[in-house]
């Protein structure tokens, strides 16, 4: 077995998953596709969208003391719990809940550069989403810190270690680093960062977004020595409008908004949404059920690790096949006039994500070339605020990002490459 290369699921479990995704190969609307574009939102897990449903359908508040309020309020209670315990991999700490993931990471950073008292400057990188480098440039203004910016290895697509602490010293008191990025896939060393950067200054706060990694592998909080941490089930197989974010005890306490006489760790605000833990229930769930395919346990963290495990071997195995392609079908690196930006040849650093062009076609043209074809890609591009700091940090002009899941197989990703192929050589 190639672990370097992934592992595929044997074909008619790849289609088992497949199948319990809504709308996997068609839009109804709008007819068949290939959906190659899940690092903008993810398939959607049947089952929690269900799951989202039915618990919408009552009004009874989750916070009275009868059957159906109480039945609600377990979604909140028991979804808290697996959210901490089960995908941060958290035994301590508090779970911090918005509308969006975005919203998470700007409360999380300005309450902690407004509580610490000490420090003159905090660090992120320029691959970061705006949600997080912004966070962190709005915080430092506000409290009258210098904001450090660490640029890209415009190699990798990834930040190295040594970059991020030539920006550390012994004042500065937060440092927020991505654990993948959203364009190039390449994942960071946030063990390391962690490490490194904490021999500088043990009390420093370090904080990671971890929505673009969520969905292809193992979240650790407590293995990496985090402070903060945060997902959007959106990109992770379940709903639009919430955000979860695990907070350290040491970050949890810290003066936020609160009501009065709730717990001094309490960082929801109003009467919570039932189906939002619901559905991110079914997500672990459906994990959970991949990891029993393959071990047995009754302990759900152990099965959710082994769970994402697999769905990252797997989609290692579905990058090394769009690259390196097969005897009947070229791969990426070898079908003319196509670019691969940030490419590297250890994929144990990179999620399922590619970023690529194809010479003589702009990206938004080359959108609408596979569009036409049933294809859905998206372009990052420098006029898109959302893109602009970060493809110029990758030293690229802009990229069309292509992103599967793990539930796609061999027969998708050959189309994909087949399509690709005609594309390019229409130019």
């Amino acid at each position: 077995m190639n672990t370097e290369h992934g592992i595929w699921f044997p074909d008619e479990y790849q289609k088992h998953l497949k199948n319990q995704f809504c709308y996997a190969d068609e839009d109804p609307l709008y007819g068949p596709r290939l959906f190659f574009e899940n690092s903008g939102g993810s398939l959607r897990l049947r089952k929690a969208v269900e799951a989202k449903t039915a618990a919408e359908q009552f009004p009874d508040c989750p916070e009275r003391n009868y059957a159906r309020g109480l039945k609600l309020a377990h979604y909140v209670s028991e979804g808290t719990k697996e959210i901490l315990e089960v995908i941060f991999g958290a035994k301590t700490g508090a779970l911090v809940t918005e509308l969006s993931a975005s919203q998470t990471m700007f409360q999380v950073v300005d309450v902690i550069l407004e509580n610490v008292k000490w420090g003159t400057n905090a660090v992120t990188s320029c691959l970061e989403h705006p949600s997080a480098h912004d966070a962190v440039e709005y915080a430092c203004a506000r409290t009258g810190r210098e904001f450090r910016e660490v640029p890209a290895n415009q190699t990798t697509g990834g930040i190295d270690v040594e970059e991020v602490l030539k920006h550390v010293d012994k004042d500065t008191c937060l440092v927020s680093i991505m654990a993948a990025s959203n364009i190039s896939g390449n994942i960071m060393d946030i063990k390391e960062i962690v490490r490194r950067v904490k021999e500088i200054n043990p009390e420093i706060y370090v904080i990671t977004d971890t929505v673009q990694h969520a969905p292809h592998a193992v979240i650790d909080v407590e293995d990496w020595g985090v402070d903060a941490a945060n997902i959007a089930p959106y990109k992770f197989f379940g709903v639009r409008g919430c955000g979860f974010a695990y907070v350290s005890d040491r970050v949890a306490t810290m003066m936020h908004h609160k009501l009065t006489h709730k717990d001094a760790d309490v960082w929801a605000l109003g009467t919570p949404t039932p189906g939002n833990f619901a559905a991110i229930m079914e997500v672990i769930n459906y994990v959970c059920s991949i990891g029993e395919h393959f071990i047995h346990s009754t302990d759900k963290r152990t099965l959710f690790v082994e769970g994402m495990n697999r769905i990252h071997m797997q989609e290692r195995a579905i990058l090394y096949r769009m690259l390196e392609g097969t005897k009947e079908v070229p791969g990426l690196r070898h079908i003319p006039n196509v670019e691969v930006y940030v490419d590297m040849e250890d994929l144990t650093w990179k999620d399922l994500i590619i970023a690529m062009g194809i010479k003589g076609l702009d990206y938004p043209e080359c959108v609408i070339e596979y569009m036409k074809r049933g294809v859905t890609v998206f372009e990052r591009v420098r006029s898109s605020m959302y893109s602009k700091r970060i493809v110029e940090t990758l030293g690229i002009p802009g990229a069309i990002r292509v992103s599967p899941l793990h539930c796609h197989g061999k027969e998708d990703v050959d189309k994909f490459l087949k399509i690709t192929k005609e594309i390019a050589e229409s130019v």
